[in-house]
């Protein structure tokens, strides 16, 4: 259930009624998505706005370079294992809505590995005559013959899911399928699955997801499947799902409360138990008969007080029958961040984050202790467990930095040695660059880090064309990462980019998230604008050369700092993003949201969400930079009605902006490799045309 905003549980349906006051809003026709007046208006803006950047002689190359990145076969073909094969979803110009395919490990060590294609999106589009976009597959333990392909049209959150044989490589006629809709389907076993969709009149919650869970058999009407458990209409949402430990299956029922709590219950043939742990804590699974806790705040059980951000294990057994002796797995310190816990057969593995440079250590459970050895790997770069499985000790890592093309290497437990299996190519030059870490002191006197690429002879001169990158909510942490988009569209133009590490975001765990929750939401743009001044103060740049992006909850940062502080900001990218923080919770998934930015039908709440709202704060007598908005009208996630209203009242007002909306994509903004090319040229020639 992390990083929601831009990769998890999604949905809802605009709503059908507004409240008289709301109704007043001369905009709000542009809220109907497929409406024939609000898409006569976004083919009208768009032919402006492209007219002019497609215009510029830059534009066609960075296309043309993007395009070539995007679908160059020097690309590592990331793999996930499933009893003994190795899959992988790969696009390129062949192959532009993808094929899955998969391998042997002695294939796939090889430069050039056969690869035996499993299902061609390409060819299924075109035989249903349907914008097929593939979503992920769900395949059944242990031999994985059986799986749960998810189909989207056009790139939204909401999709069909059927049934897959992969030996015949075809959907079975009569098998599990779900029509379109944002559900939860997860194996039980051959026969019987759990399922939440949208059964029908009060079956969804306020957030548009399932509010209810289904046990499911084979051959069964959807409609006489048996209830198994039924949230709340308030809840974000609810889903059952299987966890395995060796021999050993157990499943569970998640109420998502709200974004940050839920309750959690295990499910057994004489009911629901629920577990007792903190509403925010996260449930990491079962490893070696341990049940695992990751806290998001302080836990004080009779005399002892488990600290926020600890990893806490206990026997299952023991936990079951109503014992409390915890261990602590892991109590990281205040420059510490949990980036991720995965898990092999006898191992966890444990990526945390030292002031944003990830280390990786792997966790052992003997003789009623937890035993750990850091992993040798590169340091100051971004690490991440790409593949594991509970059949073996092995697992894949990918690493990369700014400068450094991601490597992607496999661990043998037997000779206790990496061996680097796929690298990527140096798609630009990175010798002329150089990476910089700074903190800068914010108002309240913490420091908050962030990261600068730049050329190593860089003039110190205030003119150098800057471009700001930062997201600042929902736990989610900004990482060291190789770009070739970034690195030919933007450094080779002559660009510096730097990446912020703003409150908000899970850089330093918890706590910092936390900081910039609801009413605290502007020390996460105050983080941001401190980042920006200090750029300026540096002399790295000025506020005509200074151009800052974000998407989605990161749309929402730069649309309220871009509103708070026009006189800051060159250019600003704003990217499907939240802007109408009024009405986001009436918007599609936005209920889910109000555990991170409050309820705005709540006076109190709406008292301090109003004083950033970006739609809320547009003044005809401003000057405001040439805002470039983009978003796509597939977007299921965040409702482009944001963009569009917000376009439309910055246009009557007499401010000049640009506007582009993909009529696909999804909330990722592009359904192929093209689409993603185009955005990005349209982005960087933007940039390059207003940071001159």
């Amino acid at each position: 259930m992390k990083k929601l905003l831009l990769t998890g549980l999604l949905s809802g349906l605009l709503a059908t009624s507004v409240s008289a006051k709301e109704a007043n809003d001369p905009y709000i026709w542009l809220e109907e998505v497929e409406g024939k007046k609000a898409l006569e208006w976004v083919e009208e803006v768009n032919e402006v706005s492209l007219g002019y950047l497609q215009s510029k002689p830059l534009y066609k190359e960075l296309y043309e370079t993007s395009l070539d990145i995007l679908n160059s076969d020097d690309r590592i073909p990331y793999v996930t294992e499933m009893n003994g094969y190795f899959y992988n979803f790969w696009r390129d110009e062949k192959h532009v809505r993808g094929v899955w395919r998969r391998t042997t490990l002695e294939e796939y060590k090889k430069d050039e590995p056969k690869w035996e294609v499993i299902l061609d999106v390409d060819a299924l589009a075109e035989k249903e005559d349907e914008n097929w976009v593939y979503k992920g597959s769900n395949c059944l333990y242990p031999d994985y013959q059986r799986c749960l392909i998810s189909l989207s049209r056009g790139g939204a959150d909401a999709t069909v899911i059927r049934e897959f044989n992969i030996e015949s490589k075809s959907f079975i006629k009569d098998g599990f399928q779900l029509p379109e809709a944002k559900s939860n389907l997860s194996w039980i076993d051959e026969n019987t699955v759990f399922v939440g969709t949208d059964f029908g009149a009060d079956s969804l919650t306020d957030s548009g997801y399932p509010r209810v869970v289904k046990l499911w058999k084979r051959g069964q009407k959807l409609e006489d499947a048996a209830a198994v458990f039924a949230g709340n209409q308030s809840d974000v949402a609810v889903q059952a799902f299987v966890t395995r430990d060796k021999e050993d299956t157990y499943k569970f029922v998640y109420q998502g409360l709200d974004f940050y709590t839920a309750e959690i219950y295990l499910f057994t043939e004489d009911g629901l138990t629920k577990l007792d742990r903190p509403k925010d804590s996260t449930f990491r699974g079962i490893n070696n008969g341990q049940l695992l806790i990751e806290l998001k705040s302080d836990w004080s059980i009779d005399d002892k007080t488990y600290q926020q951000a600890s990893v806490l294990s206990i026997g299952i057994d023991d936990y079951l029958a109503g014992k409390k002796n915890f261990t602590e797995v892991l109590v990281p310190d205040e420059r510490t961040a949990i980036s991720g816990i995965s898990s092999t057969k006898d191992y966890l593995l444990v990526n945390l984050l030292k002031d944003v440079s990830s280390e990786l250590h792997r966790y052992w459970y003997t003789d009623g202790e937890w035993h750990h050895k850091k992993v040798d790997l590169p340091e100051f770069g971004t690490l991440s467990v790409a593949g594991t499985s509970d059949k073996h000790n092995n697992f894949f890592v990918n690493y990369t930095s700014f400068l450094t093309p991601s490597t992607f290497s496999y661990f043998d437990e037997k000779t206790e040695k990496f061996s680097e299996l796929k690298s990527l190519p140096a798609f630009f030059d990175a010798e002329p660059y150089k990476v910089e870490q700074h903190f800068v002191e914010a108002k309240d006197g913490v420091k908050v880090p962030y990261f600068i690429v730049m050329r190593k002879d860089i003039e110190h001169n205030s003119k150098n064309p800057t471009l700001l990158y930062g997201y600042g909510g929902f736990e989610v942490s900004l990482r060291p990462s190789y770009s070739a988009l970034i690195g030919k569209n933007w450094l080779e133009q002559g660009g510096v980019y730097v990446l912020a590490n703003i409150r908000g975001g899970g850089e330093y765990g918890p706590d910092w998230h936390q900081a910039a929750l609801k009413d605290n939401r502007h020390v996460a743009f105050n983080d941001f604008i401190s980042v920006a001044e200090d750029l300026i103060k540096r002399k790295i740049t000025s506020e005509e050369h200074l151009g800052i992006h974000g998407g989605s909850n990161g749309g929402l940062l730069v649309g309220a700092v871009a509103t708070m502080r026009p006189d800051l900001f060159g250019a600003v990218v704003c990217q499907v993003p939240l802007l109408d923080m009024k009405r986001f919770n009436k918007l599609l998934a936005g209920a889910s949201w109000m555990g991170e930015y409050g309820n705005p039908d709540n006076e109190d709440e709406w008292n301090y969400i109003k004083t950033y709202s970006p739609y809320h704060n547009i003044h005809e007598e401003e000057d405001y930079p040439k805002i470039f908005f983009t978003t796509s009208t597939r977007d299921d996630r965040v409702h482009p009605g944001h963009a569009r209203k917000m376009v439309a009242k910055m246009q009557a007002m007499g401010h000049d902006v640009l506007y582009y909306e993909n009529t696909e994509g999804g909330h990722g903004g592009a359904a192929n490799n093209e689409q993603s090319a185009k955005l990005y040229a349209l982005i960087h020639t933007y940039l390059a045309d207003q940071l001159k």
